[in-house]
């Protein structure tokens, strides 16, 4: 983003040389352990037999250490989360870091993880200049998202004036798909959406690298770089409910990341890993696996990630390559995912007792420091005088400043890059970041958690929402105005994915209210076998008032309408009897559909994700493309739009009519359709569409018979891009948060 020049800033000299600072500064950014491989007895794996009958391996030094930290933490659990995170924000040294390097250094996509990276690449040999000499530079970035490290090394390449053609591959846990946890996801899409050919899904389109499947189609789309000189993975989801065994939870992930990382990378490549605490035995045997495959490995905490969080870095340089690992590598691919813990043999591997007593070391050198920043954090919590701010502020300064110098970084220009310009919205910038998803203190979030699902949500940010009865009213700015252009349907294609068993998460709407509502529908469709009983202070679209709001929309066409002035044909899908009852309304001439069978009617925990809904749908689009006549209005009952294939379906509504609204609620029925979507003015599309829907309604039906063992789903068809372009993300989540919000309103009147 460009600044204004008349905006101030703080002056910096970052050439000054007589610039000094604090040893307590210095020593921020040098938080490294280095592990000394003995000459006269080598760290190696034991033979395969020898480790698949062995002993696990148990340090009661590293056991005593997790128990003295997590009694430290256990002090945060009356404090309030946002209190604790403001205070905490504003005494770390590092805090001012990043707002330096974003103002001057013109840095892409500065986060705290950019800023982490960059000092990983200033303080280690990452990229060995004979490994690149008269080649590309290729990287694969696991476990990315948003990308910070990617744009962290661009602005490293570009700086440093490297002169290696950069080619990356990325992975992450795909933000687009519904069955992705946000637990575990990272829903900030802003780099993603402009680099999305560089993103590598996986056939099951999810993302998730703890599947071998992932594992097997990223080696395949990474075979044309041929050398792979660096590899990084900086993995992790949420644990702020369970914080004690964040080590633990978060393993699993890690042996998967190694593991692909060292099938990707090749002979003298770098890997940089984040792990947090290094307690358990998995992670013993982990670093003691990478010891035995790269020449040096250091544990390494950037001054940029928080002194009082457990987070770490192992830095691995000089890959053996494959052959190292011999036999060991097949069982490592046999072992690998989610309970790979659980399974994995080398957790029985005889560790040395020189490397066992290395790792205490480690351990016991990153403890240390981590409880003395929580203890002072808690000491300042309570007593933070005004001398100790000016002093924190100053230290703060400082540490920027020495973050610049020490780092040598530079400017570099807009132009270099990664994402020149933003050519589309994206889902960070459409849907409110919930800070308060992890209000109140530890203890208060664990007994909120304890009341039953409706309560829950009544005490929640979401309960004045949800609590409102509802009552139509004329919502300015709803309609999508003008024909949606469609691009090229040759860059079209058919993605499918693992068939969805819930949903999880949207791209089209607020992700908390998503889950609550599903959670709602889950919890009502276990308690009851009738349909949910009605709100009788909720007021609805009556079907005569829907009537008179798609007249109003079919009035606001273009004097050169192909009707001037006489009934526009609208058809209703659906049952006639609904519309039939009314007086034709003046300019509309109603006619049926029912050509197609309608599908249950009572939305499941899948809402519009439903195979069965989908198809129905499908066909109901299709029959409109290809019968109605130029000029016609369509009124279409809608469950809802939280996925990527009905998103596409009403992006071809958009395309193919003047103008797109709706109304909602239009029943009272909890688990029924709450909505309907308006449509004015349609106009014929080419054949080209016809030609593809045929060819996704042979795809749906062939899928819906196949024996697979895991079964598939079409999940997307409109290429996210285009979903992410224009009014049609704002339409989509205003539409799915009407019907959300009614739902959740309506479930939990049923509940009380």
């Amino acid at each position: 983003m460009d600044r204004s020049p008349s905006r101030k800033r703080p002056h910096v000299d970052h050439s000054d040389s007589s610039f000094s600072v604090s040893n307590e500064i210095k020593e921020l950014f040098n938080k490294r352990f280095t592990f000394k491989n003995p000459s006269d007895k080598p760290w190696c794996l034991s033979d395969v037999g020898e480790v698949q009958t062995g002993e696990s391996c148990h340090s009661t030094e590293l056991q005593k250490l997790k128990e003295s930290l997590n009694n430290v933490k256990n002090e945060l659990g009356d404090k309030e989360l946002a209190k604790w995170h403001q205070h905490t924000a504003f005494t770390n040294r590092a805090g001012k870091v990043m707002s330096y390097v974003r103002r001057f250094m013109n840095a892409e996509l500065c986060t705290q993880a950019w800023c982490k990276f960059h000092e990983i690449l200033g303080t280690f040999h990452l990229l060995p200049e004979e490994l690149c000499k008269n080649e590309n530079l290729n990287t694969v970035h696991l476990c990315e998202a948003p990308g910070a490290f990617i744009a962290s090394l661009n602005h490293y390449l570009r700086s440093h004036r490297k002169p290696w053609k950069w080619q990356w591959f990325a992975n992450t846990l795909n933000p687009y798909n519904e069955g992705n946890e946000t637990g575990t996801m990272i829903m900030d899409d802003r780099f993603i959406v402009d680099t999305l050919p560089c993103w590598y899904f996986g056939p099951d389109n999810t993302g998730d690298i703890m599947v071998y499947k992932y594992l097997e189609g990223l080696i395949k789309i990474t075979q044309p770089m041929k050398t792979i000189h660096l590899v990084t993975a900086d993995g992790s989801f949420d644990c702020q409910d369970n914080p004690g065994e964040q080590e633990a939870l978060v393993s699993p992930l890690h042996y998967c990341e190694t593991i692909t990382a060292l099938k990707l990378l090749s002979p003298k490549g770098s890997f940089v890993l984040k792990l947090f605490t290094l307690f358990e035995r998995s992670s013993v045997c982990l670093l003691y696996l990478l010891n035995c495959c790269f020449k040096q490995v250091h544990v390494f905490k950037p001054g940029t990630s928080k002194s009082g969080n457990s987070e770490v870095y192992a830095v691995c340089l000089n890959y053996e390559g494959k052959d190292a690992l011999g036999d060991h590598f097949n069982q490592l691919e046999l072992n690998f995912g989610l309970d790979v813990v659980q399974k994995a043999w080398f957790a029985r591997a005889a560790v040395p007792d020189s490397f066992l007593k290395q790792l205490e070391e480690c351990c016991t050198f990153f403890h240390k420091r981590q409880t003395e920043t929580i203890r002072e954090n808690i000491r300042l919590f309570e007593n933070m005088y005004e001398a100790d701010n000016r002093q924190m502020e100053g230290k703060r300064h400082d540490a920027a400043r020495f973050y610049l110098k020490k780092f040598k970084l530079c400017e570099v220009a807009r132009d270099d890059w990664v994402v020149k310009s933003h050519a589309r919205c994206s889902l960070t910038n459409q849907q409110p970041t919930h800070k308060k998803k992890h209000s109140g203190s530890y203890n208060e979030r664990q007994e909120l958690a304890g009341l039953v699902w409706h309560k829950r949500i009544r005490k929640s940010w979401l309960g004045p929402e949800v609590e409102q009865h509802c009552s139509p009213a004329h919502e300015v700015g709803y309609a999508l105005m003008g024909r949606k252009a469609c691009g090229k349907y040759c860059d079209w294609s058919i993605v499918k994915g693992r068939q969805l068993s819930r949903l999880a998460s949207s791209p089209f709407c607020d992700v908390e209210l998503l889950q609550n509502m599903v959670e709602a529908v889950l919890e009502y469709r276990n308690a009851n076998s009738e349909v949910a009983s009605h709100c009788t202070y909720c007021t609805l679209y009556s079907r005569d008032l829907v009537l008179r709001k798609l007249s109003s929309l079919v009035r606001k066409q273009e004097k050169k309408s192909v009707h001037c002035g006489e009934a526009v044909d609208c058809l209703v899908i659906g049952r006639p009897e609904i519309f039939s009852c009314l007086e034709q309304p003046s300019g509309l001439r109603l006619s049926y559909h029912e050509g197609v069978s309608s599908p249950s009617g009572q939305c499941t925990v899948l809402h519009d994700g439903e195979v069965g809904y989908q198809k129905w749908l499908l066909d109901v689009v299709f029959h409109v493309v290809k019968e109605c006549r130029d000029g016609e209005a369509l009124i279409l009952p809608i469950l809802s739009s939280f996925t990527r294939f009905t998103a596409g379906l009403i992006f071809l509504l958009h395309h193919c009519f003047r103008a797109l609204d709706f109304v909602c609620p239009t029943s009272s029925d909890a688990l029924g359709t709450l909505a309907f979507l308006l449509c004015a003015d349609f106009h014929r599309p080419s054949q080209e569409v016809l030609d593809f829907l045929e060819k996704l309604i042979k795809e749906v039906c062939q899928l819906q018979v196949s024996e697979s063992e895991q079964p598939l789903q079409v999940l997307e068809f409109v290429p996210m891009e285009l979903l992410l372009t224009g009014d049609l993300m704002d339409f989509l989540s205003r539409l799915n948060k009407a019907i959300a919000k009614q739902r959740l309103h309506l479930l939990i009147q049923a509940a009380i």
